[in-house]
């Protein structure tokens, strides 16, 4: 019997953003071990602890697949890119990866709204929210950067 409750394709787009959050993960990673070798210490907890942030948000996504009765599917997750040049640089590629992510979340929950998979629909509600406080905190810290 097939107790899979996602469509193969909101099951893809689910492993997409759950390997998106991995990235994020990945991000903030490298940027909290370049702010921690530059001495930027307060920096480096920040970003360190949004690194376990978005490794809780892709494990959240996991349990949702594997909750659904779906196929979880590990992908590659991409290199992080270059070192910020300064501290400015830094929350402005932390700003686009956030932006980033925010479309790829609406992707997934167009989606389940054009398939009337109301059950994902709602489990993307959160992320919804979630990139609003993360956009607006990345932002925050941008405009304090600039006044210093």
């Amino acid at each position: 019997m097939n107790t899979n409750r996602l469509s193969r394709a909101i099951e893809k787009a689910l492993n997409e953003q759950m390997t998106n959050e991995a990235f994020a993960a990945q991000v903030y990673l490298a940027y909290a071990s370049w702010a921690s070798d530059q001495g930027f210490d307060g920096i480096a907890n920040f970003l360190f602890r949004h690194s376990q942030e978005e490794r809780d948000h892709m494990m959240k996504i996991l349990e949702y697949i594997l909750q659904r009765g779906g196929k979880v599917v590990i992908s590659q997750i991409a290199a992080p890119g270059n070192d910020p040049k300064g501290v400015n640089d830094c929350f402005e590629k932390v700003y686009k990866s956030e932006i980033e992510n925010t479309e790829a979340i609406y992707k997934v929950v167009n989606m389940s709204m054009e398939e009337k998979d109301w059950a994902t629909w709602n489990f993307m509600q959160w992320f919804v929210k979630e990139q609003i406080e993360e956009e607006t905190l990345a932002l925050e810290l941008l405009a304090k950067i600039r006044i210093v």
